[in-house]
């Protein structure tokens, strides 16, 4: 039995000396001198080409590097029925919790707008609500969203969360399904969008959502690009409609040179960093629920591949 490591090359033996450190007794190999794929039991991925993980006949599992496991099921040749495991933490909370914090509060107080006036030598006023007037919402409540919204409400935010199924979560108003939704959006000054890729939040941000925030709202997207119809956002923001955005991903990654966020002067353009995961951190995770899997013990990672997450 053997697990193999499907990463970048620019850290991929990293990846394989870590793994062996942390599982001496499994057979650790990188992608690119897997040896004989019939020993492959476990593979360790991030965006695996599609078609890759089918040439591994005796696959028993497929971790994640990451949350998300959006990049494997987009595989239209993915074997079914191989459990996947996601990889999640406290690092992940707490990276993706600082930055949805930061943003919120820099948009809550217009630095945007102070920022680009500092450019023309404009001494730039502006008196904002306070936090306890302020909506901010957080679409999806899984771990890394009901984390945020703790984070927000403990701050002083009105804040409130959206999800397909129901959720409470102290201090945040929590609404659900579609009979939920436009409720949640009238009373949202702050979008943050949290949700898993599915194929029901596949352009869930487009120009009907956008319509339905209030006028000055602002969004940040840190889920996935596939999210967000790119053009919406564009004529909603130079409409005046929705005052600004950020977003740290996108359709295309890295972010095409021409793409027109890059100098909106509307939007925030950050590289995918909101939560990127911590190697050694990461990798004790990924061992650990490994050492569950072949344990037979539950893996609380473990997701529901009919649900995408």
């Amino acid at each position: 039995m053997s697990i193999v490591l499907k990463v970048g090359e620019a850290r991929g033996q990293w990846w394989v000396d870590h793994m062996k450190g942390l599982l001496p007794d499994q057979d650790v190999r990188f992608y690119q001198d897997p040896g004989n794929l019939d020993d492959v039991e476990i593979a360790v991925v991030w965006k695996p080409e599609p078609g890759w993980l089918k040439t591994l006949k005796n696959l028993r599992v497929i971790v994640s590097i990451g949350a998300g496991i959006d990049h494997i099921l987009v595989d239209p040749e993915l074997p079914k029925d191989i459990p996947i495991i996601r990889t999640t933490g406290d690092d992940l909370r707490v990276r993706m919790r600082e930055y949805v914090t930061l943003h919120v509060l820099r948009h809550h107080r217009r630095i945007p707008e102070i920022h680009a006036a500092q450019k023309t030598r404009e001494w730039l006023q502006i008196i904002e609500p306070p936090m306890y007037e302020r909506g901010v919402g957080i679409m999806g409540l899984g771990n890394l969203g009901a984390d945020c919204a703790r984070a927000l409400s403990a701050l002083g935010f009105k804040t409130a969360g959206w999800s397909r199924s129901a959720k409470s979560i102290d201090g945040v108003e929590c609404f659900h399904g579609e009979d939920g939704f436009r409720a949640f959006l009238a009373r949202t000054n702050i979008l943050v969008c949290l949700l898993p890729l599915t194929p029901s939040t596949h352009g869930i941000m487009n120009k009907d959502l956008f319509a339905a925030l209030p006028e000055n709202a602002c969004v940040i997207n840190s889920g996935r690009g596939e999210h967000l119809v790119d053009d919406d956002l564009i004529a909603a923001l130079d409409s005046g409609h929705l005052r600004a955005a950020t977003l740290d991903v996108f359709h295309q990654e890295p972010l095409q040179s021409d793409h027109p966020f890059w100098d909106h002067p509307k939007v925030l353009v950050t590289p995918h960093v909101a939560s990127l995961i911590d190697p050694v951190a990461g990798g004790e995770i990924i061992a650990g629920n490994i050492r569950r899997f072949l344990a037979g013990e539950p893996v609380p990672d473990m997701v529901d591949v009919s649900r995408g997450y």
